[in-house]
């Protein structure tokens, strides 16, 4: 959630140095393009751990990141049925917000590690 509000923060400076004269459309990118890698990186580092606390491979960002873009570039090429493609990304990403973001790993440790939440006597 964190980053989500982080990127709309990152966005709307984008917006107000793209409008000022001083900076100008390409800096602002520049400028933008320096606060988004390492926002990224950590969105990244964050939906491993989430995947692999619920058993899973990180491989799996792959559909909630990649995915979604690709169908957007599908609906966009599609013309008049293109609302399928669009469907079907926002799909994968409310299950991904789902996925990451609201369910619960597995209880006990897995192969990936032990368990976050246990408690340690």
């Amino acid at each position: 959630m964190i980053v989500s509000v982080f990127l709309v923060l990152v966005v709307s400076v984008f917006v107000v140095l793209a409008t000022m004269p001083v900076f100008g459309p390409v800096a602002a990118s520049l400028i933008v393009l320096l606060l988004y890698l390492p926002l990224l990186w950590i969105g990244l580092a964050i939906g491993a751990k989430h995947l692999h606390d619920r058993e899973k491979s990180a491989w799996w960002l792959l559909v909630f990141y990649v995915l979604p873009s690709m169908l957007q570039v599908f609906a966009d090429y599609a013309g008049a049925t293109g609302f399928i493609f669009n469907l079907a990304g926002a799909a994968i990403a409310i299950w991904s917000l789902i996925e990451l973001g609201f369910l619960r790993g597995t209880p006990g440790p897995n192969e990936y590690g032990p368990d976050p939440l246990q408690r340690t006597s």
